[in-house]
């Protein structure tokens, strides 16, 4: 029997469905094609091209929701039966709503030429990179990872109560981190880029050498009290660690310090946080339930305006859905997740914040975040690298520290926001942060 296409087989699904008593029923699929190049020595030392589809039936059956998932267009009947079962063992009363049909945001996707390039050109950039690394500086030794990537994804959302939302994306990105060598100090940089950016090769080799060159000398700092310029990379990455204490899930299961805070100040004045799906570098038209895309403001001047929602927890929470439902793939479940998440920028560049800094410590990358930050209580304690600034400039780098404090009591401790906006690789979410001055963290050196 020849396999069914996707209308038909969903059709069938929502017959079937129906026909065994659910009041509603709801597919989420998703199509990807990945290709991955890493390079070694000029050598591709891996390389996959990858395409993986699936498909999610929820339905709805005496006010319960059931899941089943499949990556083949095959008997229908089973699966909805199968839906069906795991809806008539759930016990949780919370109500999970399905959306109806909806007008979604037209979206403008930025191009990314160097998706387009046949497999044999992507190779080719991926080998340029590592070159241009070692020519930068006799330093270099090797390249520890040279990666380029290209992706295309289609999510179709469809239910019985009239909801049609389909999109396509496609985009790359690029990392290189270069080893090298001095006097027998080896340090290691790195860079990425993403989108159209891909195409320069050149600066994204200048910048991972320039990262590696400048912690050659590098020793702790006492420690104590430091007034700290946390730089729009490491600023971006503690952003993402603590994303989801925002979450209205995590809020409603008790496991964010943010509980009963909406309404309340949570940080500077100077410091708004967004959640803006229709960013113009990652623009998306609707959520992972088919909820048309929104601007929603997290945190407006210091104030904690709203959580992150989906369906589900703006229901129990009597409140609209910010359009962050969202999948970790079409065999998850529906939770909470952002879009393009970041602090909105000011006007000092990094050098004025350096100068304001006057004496402290320039962070420019923070590592444990798996094990070194909580968000449940926002406390963390993480290793670190940077600069030491003495009089508003930089003097010599600084390594082997351990930055320690809570994350609101740093949101509330920003004196300045830089206008430095930067967002990291995209996954799972867009996370990005400008420059952040600091009055001061707890610093545990030699």
């Amino acid at each position: 029997m020849a396999a069914m296409g996707f209308d038909e087989f969903r059709e069938k699904l929502f017959a079937a469905a129906l026909e065994k008593g659910c009041e509603a029923a709801e597919v989420f699929y998703v199509e990807n094609e990945k290709f991955t190049v890493r390079i070694l020595e000029q050598e591709t030392d891996s390389y996959s091209v990858s395409k993986s589809c699936g498909l999610s039936l929820r339905v709805k059956l005496d006010g319960r929701d059931g899941y089943a998932y499949t990556e083949l267009f095959e008997e229908p009947e089973k699966l909805a039966e199968r839906a069906a079962d795991n809806a008539r063992v759930i016990e949780s009363g919370d109500d999970h709503p399905m959306q109806v049909r909806c007008v979604y945001p037209e979206i403008k996707r930025p191009e990314a030429p160097a998706a387009e390039l046949s497999e044999r050109e992507k190779i080719e950039l991926a080998k340029e990179l590592e070159r241009r690394c070692k020519a930068a500086d006799p330093r270099v030794k090797r390249v520890a990872a040279d990666l380029f990537s290209s992706y295309r994804s289609t999510v179709k959302i469809y239910n019985t109560l009239g909801l049609a939302a389909e999109s396509s994306e496609k985009g790359c990105y690029s990392y290189v981190s270069p080893v090298m060598e001095e006097n027998g100090e080896v340090h290691d940089g790195f860079a990425f880029r993403f989108g159209a950016a891909c195409a320069d090769v050149e600066g994204c080799a200048r910048e991972a050498v320039a990262e590696g060159a400048a912690q050659f000398g590098a020793k702790p700092v006492g420690a104590g009290s430091y007034r700290i310029l946390l730089r729009s990379d490491a600023a971006g990455d503690l952003l993402g660690a603590f994303s989801r204490i925002f979450s209205a899930e995590e809020v409603q299961r008790g496991m964010s310090p943010l509980s009963g805070n909406v309404g309340e100040l949570v940080a500077a004045e100077c410091v708004s946080i967004v959640d803006d799906p229709l960013y113009p570098e990652f623009p998306r038209a609707f959520d992972d339930e088919g909820t048309p895309s929104e601007k929603t403001v997290v945190v407006g001047n210091g104030r904690l305006g709203s959580l992150l929602h989906n369906l589900k927890t703006a229901k129990k929470a009597g409140v609209r859905s910010t359009s962050n439902a969202g999948r970790a793939s079409a065999a998850s479940p529906v939770n909470v997740s952002p879009s393009n998440f970041y602090i909105l920028p000011g006007e000092k560049d990094f050098d004025a914040l350096t100068a304001q800094l006057g004496d402290g410590l320039i962070i420019t990358e923070v590592s444990g975040l798996h094990s070194g930050a909580n968000p449940v209580t926002g406390d963390f304690s993480l290793i670190a690298k940077g600069r030491l600034v003495e009089n508003g400039r930089p003097t010599r780098p600084v390594e082997q520290i351990t930055v320690a404090g809570n994350f609101i009591t740093l949101l509330k401790d920003i004196e300045t926001v830089g206008s430095d906006l930067r967002f990291g690789i995209p996954g799972g979410g867009c996370i990005g942060s400008p420059g952040l001055l600091i009055k001061g963290l707890m610093v545990s050196g030699k």
